[in-house]
């Protein structure tokens, strides 16, 4: 959990925002994941889902993660889920753990976090880790080459109370987005030798 905002505030990284209510906010996250991809097949691509599933708020990556596995996807190895949820507690064995099994990894870090009132509902695609904790004050590792959040309350205030009291359904909307929207950019990514560029019609 962050908060929006105060990642990285030394180093400017190219990213892409978009609400989960736009219509096309699936089509567009896609292709900006897709795009920051590694096209070589020997880059093993892992996915981090960062939350625990005992705070509705901070749900977000445990649940991300579970929509991916069901999804079966061959690109990605998947870690964090509602089952085995990546929180403050375990982080850093996780990542160690990624390093010491995937060579090279390209990780994908997914987390929920906080910003202000008329940024909520927001999803981000950005280069460069991710800083999970700061919303709550934790110092923990940063997280990925590139990262995914979904702006789950408002911040600044009692952000634990805040994050227990979000709504599920703005989460569950929100890892919905961010899961298919993975699964769409790993297809395109098994098909990028033949296909040029993902149209707004395919998948």
């Amino acid at each position: 959990m962050m908060v929006y905002g105060q990642f990285m505030k030394e180093k400017k990284y190219s990213s892409f925002r978009v609400h989960v209510d736009d219509p096309l906010a699936t089509q567009e996250l896609a292709k900006h994941i897709f795009n920051l991809l590694p096209e070589s097949p020997e880059i093993p691509v892992v996915i981090v889902n960062i939350g625990s599933d005992r705070s509705t708020g901070d749900s977000l990556g445990p649940l991300t993660g579970t929509k991916l596995l069901a999804k079966r996807s061959p690109l990605y190895r998947v870690y964090g889920s509602l089952e085995a949820p990546v929180h403050a507690k375990n982080l850093e064995d996780t990542v160690t753990l990624i390093h010491e099994t995937h060579h090279n990894p390209f990780i994908i870090a997914i987390d929920a976090c906080l910003g202000k009132t008329e940024n909520v509902g927001m999803l981000t695609v950005k280069e460069g880790p991710v800083m999970p904790g700061a919303a709550v004050k934790k110092k923990l590792p940063p997280v990925g080459t590139i990262h995914l959040t979904g702006i789950v309350n408002v911040g600044g205030y009692m952000e634990l109370l805040v994050l227990q009291n979000t709504r599920l359904s703005l989460v569950m909307a929100l890892a919905d987005k961010l899961s298919t929207a993975l699964w769409r950019a790993a297809c395109w990514q098994a098909n990028r030798q033949h296909v040029l560029y993902p149209s707004r019609n395919t998948l």
